[in-house]
């Protein structure tokens, strides 16, 4: 086993949930050899091609992983292991929600702008009938149209993507979003938010509401406050000086200050150090991957591999 690899522990957490073959497009490569590949590549930015072979055929690797990407498996994955920390009472529903910039790497550049092709199946008769054997292939998720539409932007840091995220009180990520380098973080907080979803063992719907959530002043809006009022979440956000002003300039008309709570404000580190945590896996810090689905897949495979470490 190398540095970074998974121990056998944390093979054991994930194999009963991992993809198995139909018999019908062949057998999988080992999935325990791939997957030490995909970390392997996440944790140190290498180029694809310059994986070592202990890991198998690089472009194995990279297929399995663009797959996983774009068909939720890696999204799937977290969720589960999220899942057994919530039975065992090991995760703090007391999130922080913030953003962090990635610096997309020259070789983010050149995506395709054609819109994503139609899902095809193998085993289609004429006419494109689709035969008794069809499998259908898992189509690309939604993107192209240039640099916006792969999650890249342009920001006082340059050519950029933003990571949106929220964490649990114990620094480790939640959910995780990609956006353009220049994109608000408040126009992304309900989608961080909704994008929560911890199964339960058993029966019964997953949990998607926090116990408290702590921001700060770049979710200080009325949209944002109407919105965790009404699912019933408790929140620390301060308001902004210009609010606050507004307000005050009213007088009695203007209401009253919404509420702050010092103490737990003081808690939203832990939303900072999940960022760095993060980015401790190079191909996260810095974005070489051209489609912004494949991007989120390799920061969710970060995440996971954080979930199972700690």
């Amino acid at each position: 086993m190398g540095r970074g690899d998974l121990t056998d522990a944390e093979w054991e957490r994930l194999r009963p949930f991992l993809p198995v073959s139909n018999r019908r497009c062949g057998r999988w490569r080992d999935h325990r050899q791939v997957i030490d590949g995909i970390l392997y590549r996440v944790r140190t930015g290498v180029q694809w091609r310059d994986l070592p072979e202990r890991f198998g055929p690089w472009k194995t690797v990279y297929e399995r992983h663009r797959l996983w990407s774009a068909d939720g498996t890696w999204e799937r994955l977290l969720q589960q292991v999220q899942a057994a920390a919530d039975a065992a009472g090991e995760i703090d529903w007391n999130i922080s929600v913030d953003s962090t910039i990635v610096r997309a790497h020259q070789h983010a550049a050149g995506a395709r702008t054609d819109p994503p092709p139609a899902p095809v199946s193998k085993g289609a008769g004429r006419g494109g009938t689709p035969g008794r054997d069809a499998v259908a292939e898992p189509g690309r998720p939604p993107g192209g149209g240039g640099a916006g539409g792969e999650g890249l932007g342009r920001s006082r840091g340059g050519f950029t993507s933003k990571l949106q995220l929220s964490a649990d009180g114990r620094c480790r990520p939640l959910s995780l979003v990609v956006t353009p380098g220049q994109r608000a973080d408040c126009t992304q907080f309900k989608p961080v938010l909704e994008k929560i979803r911890v199964p339960r063992p058993g029966l019964g719907r997953p949990r998607k509401k926090p116990d408290s959530l702590a921001a700060d002043r770049a979710y200080s809006n009325g949209l944002i406050r109407e919105y965790l009022r009404r699912r019933g979440i408790r929140h620390t956000i301060p308001e902004k000086t210009d609010s606050q002003a507004a307000r005050l300039r009213k007088g009695s008309r203007g209401g009253r200050a919404p509420g702050f709570d010092e103490g737990r404000y003081r808690m939203r580190n832990t939303v900072e150090r999940s960022i760095n945590r993060l980015n401790q896996f190079r191909a996260v810090a810095t974005r070489y991957d051209k489609r912004g689905y494949v991007h989120l897949g390799t920061a969710t495979a970060a995440a996971l591999a954080i979930w199972l470490r700690t």
